[in-house]
């Protein structure tokens, strides 16, 4: 007014509430979290400072196309388990039309479920809400699936190994006792009843 300056209006990206907490949790179950953004170096790394990111995994003047490409170099990258060297697992977090090509490249595509449909119909899973700790929720449950999985698969192969050449009279020569066919049907009802009770464990995870 009168050439003179009255008033300064900035515009700056900001963290959602528990951006920071998720990026420490996440590292806690022994995750890297990197940021891929289309935004210059300095706000990128400004966000990344913010949101408790370490410098060195920050990609920022990443375009659009270019995100897909960044996300099969994390997957190329190698690391130590144990006496062998193994590609990395990436999983991509995103909800913009141009998250979708890199939420296809990632071995787990995951949108929040307030995205556009194309990132949604690219992602593998989809989050119902908007809250950014569900990314962690979502890693504990896959892997207490994974355990329950596993564990299922050993009683299953338990039960069968032993059971089967029972059924089929394997001790007869030398005891000559032959399993009960009712006894055999409860045998097999009780490994079904022992997966399915087993998986039921997965109501009362903690995630």
């Amino acid at each position: 007014i009168d050439k003179k300056h009255v008033a300064l209006m900035a515009i700056a990206d900001t963290l959602k509430p528990e951006a920071k907490e998720t990026v420490m949790l996440l590292n806690k179950i022994g995750i890297a979290v990197w940021l891929i953004t289309g935004d210059n170096d300095k706000t990128a790394r400004a966000i990344s400072f913010q949101a408790g990111i370490p410098k060195e995994n920050v990609l920022a003047h990443v375009l659009p196309q270019d995100k897909a490409i960044k996300v099969r170099e994390l997957k190329s990258k190698q690391f130590n388990s144990g006496t062998m060297k193994q590609s990395s697992l990436v999983a991509f977090v995103g909800d913009g039309i141009n998250d979708a090509p890199a939420l296809a490249a990632a071995d787990v595509g995951i949108a929040m479920g307030t995205g556009t449909d194309v990132a949604i119909e690219s992602a593998g899973i989809t989050l119902l809400n908007k809250d950014l700790r569900s990314v962690v929720s979502a890693f504990k449950l896959s892997r207490v699936t994974i355990s329950i999985i596993k564990q299922n698969l050993f009683w299953a192969f338990g039960y069968n190994v032993v059971l089967i050449p029972v059924a089929m009279g394997v001790l007869y020569p030398f005891t000559g006792w032959l399993l009960n066919p009712a006894l055999a049907a409860f045998a097999m009802a009780a490994s079904s009843i022992s997966v399915v009770g087993n998986s039921l464990r997965l109501k009362s995870a903690e995630l």
